[in-house]
């Protein structure tokens, strides 16, 4: 696809195009999950910065040749990703920090470590959450919770939507210094080193009483008890860290 928008063109996979602050979608895409996955492209790829405003739900219906609904919908995955966030009255603007060093900060980071900025974190997350979440960040919390559920055995399924169910509390502070904190966090999470040792942490058993721990945690955060919250992640993570050094100290 060509475009008279500018003169620096740059090829995007199968058949679109960037500039710096311009985005040319591929019009074979016009799905949301097809929409929101050109999207993501687009702010990873730089094309769309962090803080930048994306363009308003009609105009990018236009330019994906999708209906408003469908362009809503992919709006609503990107939010679910933290890669853009809405403002009333304002735009959808971009929340995703690329982040030069963040990798190299995960390359790092022991799960050990990563425990112990989990317990230095969480607690007030939660506590914000109770303070600050919404009807609607409370139903996304239980969307990821059912999902929690339904992993039974699976270790890699649940590793993601573990970190889904904790990113979705963190969206329910509003605090956007918050939420980067957890990306942060996230991002770690999903290091090799973790990789290594969940196999040993996350037998059967341990899964099922983790989830037993989220369940307790989202119904002390949906009834409004910030006390009770804080003592359930308190001690959800205590026994997450006690049983990754039982497995690292054999």
């Amino acid at each position: 696809m060509r475009s008279r928008i500018g003169t620096s063109r740059i090829r995007l996979g199968n058949g679109g195009e960037r500039k710096k602050g311009i985005f040319f979608p591929e019009p074979q895409s016009r799905g949301s999950a097809g929409i929101a996955a050109q999207l993501g492209r687009a702010i990873t790829d730089g094309i769309y910065s962090n803080g930048d405003r994306l363009p308003a739900e009609r105009e990018m219906a236009r330019r994906f040749g999708a209906s408003r609904t469908t362009v809503r919908t992919a709006l609503d995955l990107l939010e679910e990703r933290n890669f853009i966030r809405r403002k009333v009255g304002s735009g959808t603007f971009v929340v995703h920090d690329r982040g030069i060093g963040e990798r190299e900060i995960a390359d790092i980071t022991s799960p050990l470590e990563l425990m112990d900025m989990r317990q230095a974190v969480e607690p007030h997350l939660v506590r914000l959450a109770v303070l600050h979440g919404t009807a609607r960040d409370l139903e996304a919390l239980a969307q990821k919770l059912r999902r929690l559920e339904q992993t039974h055995a699976d270790r890699d399924q649940f590793t993601r939507c573990d970190q889904d169910f904790h990113m979705a509390i963190a969206n329910a502070t509003h605090n956007p210094l918050a939420v980067g904190i957890y990306r942060q966090i996230n991002e770690v999470r999903q290091h090799t080193q973790w990789s290594k040792v969940k196999d040993k942490v996350l037998t059967p058993a341990r899964i099922a009483e983790y989830n037993r721990q989220h369940r307790a945690l989202f119904e002390s955060i949906a009834g409004r008890h910030p006390e009770s919250a804080v003592e359930l992640i308190n001690r959800h993570l205590a026994e997450a860290k006690s049983d990754l050094i039982g497995v690292q100290s054999k």
